[in-house]
């Protein structure tokens, strides 16, 4: 490819931003705008995904406010320039939308394909359509469950103008995954396009993997190295413009000022932020890490928290956390928590309401203070009398008035149901056989396990005196799979040893040191039913994953953070599970690790529940606990007082706090993060997906037309296999055959085979292979079933919207096919469809072509010129239609936050204005649509064939 700035080119990766122009070379990469849709785009000079917009003599082109047919061409230093008698345009000044076909060049000039390739292009185009406008868009393809209460928070959130949210659910409910289908969402929509995600540093290869793998999202992690190997290159790039999506550690940025100047200037469109609660802010101070994600957030659009920590455990942390989110309404702390407590004094006429109890009189007068002067409600509360309708509607206007749920999503594991009972077997071991060393060697391990990260040490199980407990219980269950957690990727590998020398059992091993690759395969073949009966899994290298076809967890160590145990427990007590958790542990009496274990057990109960207050305690009591229990284990007292006291107090701490949030929940918060998303209509479209087995066939012919071959492996499961591939840049198939499922089941439990949907990588790359190139565009079709001196054109026109990526055009005008059929007379035969037999014969119908392309070149053009005509009246249609949809979808909306602004001060009134905004600007791009030519048949009555 050969640049020069004012050349226009076309993204194939992006046809709908219409034609962009080079603005300038930078070195070994080129900088192309797109105006007509605001994108400006920085590409690799030698592999960008552009082809240049050349017209041919003979097109209609349009620039300048008029247009011609062009009759001559000639190129000036690296410019196209177009001739027609006294008109020029040079190629700088043509308008970002022209038809670019040229489908009617390749049928008149005799280049056609097979007549069943043209229905397939048709199919193509409307598939894909039908995609782009449905609201599941971006997560059809994610490996997702579709649990109601997180499909309702992405929903909300992805729908906020900007979203600037805090997820605040119970552990184990699916912080991440909401957080992911909201960036999904957005991302699929246009509406967000750099991304930067601030994580500690443990959690950022868990949330890479978790985006790549669920979400089907490349993000790039960035860290020290990373940022001087870009500022080598020497050109002074910000290395954080390098990257649209990136991953990286908060606690990196905030202790390097440069970084932070870097990264607060790189300019993002959404930050996610998740472990928010360890950003520390008081009235007097904040943190390094506090001051970063403020700066941030002060000039990025969209924001996301997340935390698991009850606000009822911090009320300065929890505010401190809001004002990131909306400074301007809360900027007063005192204020803040008066008005909280005036939402839990209505949380238990809520409470009321939604049960159906009767309402005393002084609540009654509260919740007239409440409603304030708006008369309707009140009109309502004198007619409640145990009237459920009248009581739901005060309900709904109480939710309305419900600040904090415009920002905050509490979902609890008590009100979204379905987890299993945790099951705890627990075995002290007897200690009188140990020796000493062995004592030492015990000591060791639990100090090791008790640092962040652990500390490096060589382990050998082979001889160890708790391997008998291990192989006891795998034989005790022989049917039953096991995962077993601990530690380090040492432990792992020194655990696999030891059980593959004492037992006879297919295991696998599951650590941060395997490949990704490497991994999936060993977590499919514990998926497998005929496959490993126990994978062993180290703590980093099991996060994120789904293991809940088994039910056995083992606890060969415990650690000493709560929140670490409730994440090893998440691995299979996860919602859908269908059996009973079995947690198994063991010690020996008098070690540190029993003093943990008691701990768990007798303080927290936490093996039988999941403590919404463990990180609380842990600060309170885990320095004291790692101490005492190593006091313990080295002076071997037995019974400990003081281990007995601490775990007295941890107890008497975590039902005072249990009280403390059980009294403090706000089911007015609980109730605003369902209410309103409560059609469902991203449920419903996931659901349709997943059912509609019609696509699933579609795909399937999709590769074929790439030469991609599939064999059945299983139930809505094949083998693809790009032997026979004919592109190069067939995507996804790289490095040979890829196993790959339609099946939701089957993709949640087997992390290795992706779930292939219209919004798949994979499908989306294919269809934009078929739909650039000219497959299918130009057909010549003898019609057996044709009436005799029958003659039809039928074209294809796509009406297309080119606007900015931001305003999510596709929800109201995807790239739409339009299908004409006019005959020799230039009347229009819209009900005509080919008869699917005689597309079929036409594949081994041999046609001299040459002998009728005189005919074709006298019946096509005025044929061609009438169906542009009918082409443009579909469009109008089409156009209007749309618009209706806009205006009634975005101006209820507004309508809806306008009235609900008047009573609920968490409406911001950017949000107003920004759909005011977009609604202006949909009403300004959607009428200038235009119809392009994108393929065209010919058809004919077998008559026509002895024309001479």
């Amino acid at each position: 490819m050969v640049f020069a700035p004012g050349q226009r080119w076309i993204s194939n990766a992006e046809p709908e931003l219409g034609l962009g122009t080079v603005l300038r070379l930078e070195g070994r990469s080129v900088q192309v705008l797109f105006a007509k849709s605001g994108v400006l785009r920085h590409y690799a000079a030698h592999a960008a995904p552009l082809v240049r917009a050349e017209f041919r003599v003979g097109q209609k082109i349009s620039g300048n406010g008029h247009s011609f047919t062009i009759e001559r061409i000639e190129t000036h230093q690296g410019l196209l320039h177009y001739y027609s008698g006294s008109h020029t345009l040079t190629e700088g000044e043509l308008d970002d939308v022209q038809s670019l076909s040229q489908a009617d060049e390749r049928l008149l000039s005799g280049r056609l394909d097979r007549a069943d390739r043209f229905d397939f292009r048709m199919e193509a185009l409307l598939r894909r359509a039908a995609a782009r406008r449905s609201p599941d868009y971006g997560l059809a393809a994610a490996r997702i469950d579709l649990i109601p209460h997180q499909l309702r928070v992405a929903e909300i959130a992805a729908s906020r103008r900007p979203p600037r949210v805090l997820l605040a659910d119970e552990v184990g409910l699916g912080k991440t995954i909401e957080a992911g289908m909201v960036l999904a969402r957005l991302l699929a929509a246009g509406r967000v396009e750099r991304v930067l995600v601030l994580l500690p540093e443990p959690l950022v290869y868990q949330w890479f993997v978790e985006l790549l793998r669920r979400f089907n999202l490349q993000f790039s992690i960035f860290d020290e190295e990373r940022c001087e190997s870009i500022e080598l290159g020497g050109d002074g790039r910000n290395p954080f413009e390098d990257e649209q999506l990136v991953i990286t550690d908060i606690g990196f940025l905030a202790g390097n000022a440069k970084r932070a100047d870097q990264v607060s200037a790189a300019g993002w469109d959404l930050i996610i932020v998740d472990e928010a609660h360890h950003l520390a802010w008081t009235p007097e101070g904040a943190s390094r890490e506090y001051a970063l994600v403020e700066r941030l957030a002060e000039v990025t659009p969209g924001v996301i928290l997340l935390t698991a920590t009850p606000e009822q455990l911090g009320r300065t942390g929890h505010f401190a956390r809001l004002r990131l989110l909306d400074p301007a309404r809360y900027h007063d702390l005192a204020r803040y928590v008066a008005e909280a407590d005036g939402y839990l004094a209505l949380s238990a006429i809520a409470a009321k309401l939604g049960d159906g109890i009767a309402l005393d009189a002084a609540e009654k007068d509260a919740l007239r203070e409440r409603l304030g002067d708006d008369a309707s409600s009140r009109v309502l509360l004198d007619r409640l009398d145990g009237n459920p309708e009248i009581a739901s509607a005060l309900l709904d206007a109480l939710i309305d008035r419900h600040g904090t749920g415009r920002v905050m999503f509490r979902n609890r594991r008590a009100v979204v149901g379905g987890f299993p009972q945790r099951v705890a077997d627990i075995r002290t071991l007897d200690a009188a056989d140990l020796s000493e060393d062995e004592r030492q060697r015990l000591l060791t391990e639990f100090l090791s396990d008790i640092q962040q990260p652990p500390t490096l040490h060589e382990y050998d199980y082979t001889t160890d005196p708790r391997l008998p407990w291990l192989t006891g219980l795998l034989e005790q269950y022989p049917r039953d799979k096991f995962l077993l957690i601990c530690r380090s990727q040492a432990k792992v590998l020194a655990l696999e040893e030891a059980v593959r020398t004492k037992t006879g059992i297919n295991l696998a091993r599951f650590h941060e040191g395997l490949s990704i690759v490497h991994r999936d395969r060993n977590a499919a073949y514990f998926a497998d039913p005929e496959g490993a009966r126990l994978l062993i899994c180290s703590e980093i290298g099991s996060e994120g994953r789904n293991f809940q076809f088994a039910h056995h967890l083992i606890l060969w160590d415990i650690p000493l953070d709560p929140d670490l145990l409730e994440q090893r427990i998440g691995r299979l007590d996860r919602i859908g599970q269908k059996h009973d958790i079995q947690l198994h542990a063991a010690a020996f009496a008098g070690s540190a690790q029993q003093v943990l274990l008691r701990w768990y057990q007798e303080g927290l109960d936490a093996l039988h529940v999941s403590p919404a207050d463990g990180r609380e305690l842990y600060k309170r009591f885990g320095p004291d606990l790692a101490e005492r229990a190593a006091t313990h284990a080295i002076e071997g007292t037995d019974p400990d007082q003081e281990i007995d006291s601490l775990i007295a107090e941890t107890r008497a701490a975590h039902e005072e706090l249990s009280r403390l949030v059980h009294s403090g929940r706000d089911r007015l918060l609980e109730l605003a993060s369902a209410r309103e998303a409560r059609d469902e209509h991203l449920r419903h479209a996931l659901a349709a997906g997943d059912a509609d087995l019609e696509w699933e066939d579609f795909i399937l012919r999709l590769f074929e037309q790439f030469g991609v071959e599939h064999e059945e492996t299983g139930p809505r499961t094949c083998v693809l296999n790009p032997e026979y591939l004919s592109t190069e840049g067939f995507p996804g198939l790289k490095d040979g055959p890829q196993q790959v499922t339609f099946d939701r089941a089957t993709a949640l439990a087997r992390e290795d085979l992706p779930l292939l949907r219209a919004d798949h990588p994979m499908v989306v790359g294919a269809l934009d292979l078929l739909l650039e190139g000219e497959q299918g565009n130009a057909a010549f079709l003898v019609d057996d079933f044709l009436p005799p001196r029958t003659v039809l054109l039928e074209a294809v026109y796509v009406l297309e919207c080119i606007a900015q990526r931001s305003l999510g055009v596709e929800r109201f005008l995807p790239a739409l096919p339009l299908r004409t059929v006019v005959d020799t007379k230039l009347q229009s035969r819209d009900a005509f469809r080919a008869n699917p037999v005689s597309v079929q014969k036409a594949a081994d119908r041999a046609v001299d072509f040459n002998r009728y392309r005189k005919f074709l070149a006298q019946l096509v053009p005025p044929m061609l010129e009438r169906s542009e005509t009918v082409a443009q009246a579909l469009a109008d249609r089409e156009i209007a239609a749309a618009m209706a949809q806009v205006s009634t979808v975005l101006g209820n909306e507004i309508a809806r936050l306008t009235a609900l602004r008047a009573v609920n001060p968490g409406v911001r009134e950017d949000e107003i204005t920004a759909l005011e905004t977009e609604l202006a600007a949909l009403r300004d791009a959607i009428p200038r649509a235009r119809p392009r030519l994108d393929a065209v048949r010919f058809v004919c009555s077998q008559d026509f064939l002895s024309m001479r």
